[in-house]
């Protein structure tokens, strides 16, 4: 297979896999490092590199679950609080291997939605590099990411775009 007969089929098998059908098996830190890695190739004008990338697993993955469904908690009127979402917000975390912050930086260099585009393109190359690598992943955006402020150190120019979830498939 030539290589664009392998890119062809890493694109068309790029697909949003879900928490609840991650095994419970590591992703080796090597994997996890060339996924990372893979991002820092996306086009970005005036490089300014925008993506901002935090790995969360065991016990900070543990905390960052905590605060999302306290954040939940926090945030719904009583009336629309739903326990089922509650728990959803745990599970995902928590069956995860590894979650990745996907917070954009803008540099007031360029347009912000160039900046955006550059972060969406990096997490596409994330994306890629764990359906080659046989990864289960998906970008989630809930609205109470922009909550997060104990676990991600957000600063005046920074916005948190969603998680992005990792596990291995059986």
């Amino acid at each position: 297979m030539n290589k664009a007969e392998v890119l062809k089929e890493i694109i068309e098998q790029r697909r949003s896999i879900f928490p609840k059908d991650y095994t419970d098996a590591e992703i080796s830190q090597e994997i996890l490092d060339e996924i990372l890695n893979s991002a820092t190739f996306a086009p970005n004008h005036k490089r300014t590199k925008p993506w901002r990338f935090k790995i969360f697993k065991g016990e900070e993955k543990a905390k960052l679950a905590s605060e999302m469904q306290a954040i939940y908690k926090a945030s719904q009127p009583e009336q629309l609080f739903l326990e089922k979402k509650y728990n959803d917000i745990g599970f995902k975390i928590n069956k995860a291997d590894a979650v990745v912050s996907i917070v954009v930086s803008f540099s007031g260099m360029v347009p912000e939605w160039e900046e955006i585009a550059a972060v969406s393109m990096a997490v596409q190359n994330m994306y890629l590099t764990c359906s080659a690598n046989g990864i289960g992943c998906y970008w989630s955006s809930p609205k109470i990411v922009d909550h997060l402020k104990e676990s991600l150190i957000i600063e005046e120019n920074q916005k948190c775009l969603g998680l992005f979830y990792l596990g291995t498939l059986g």
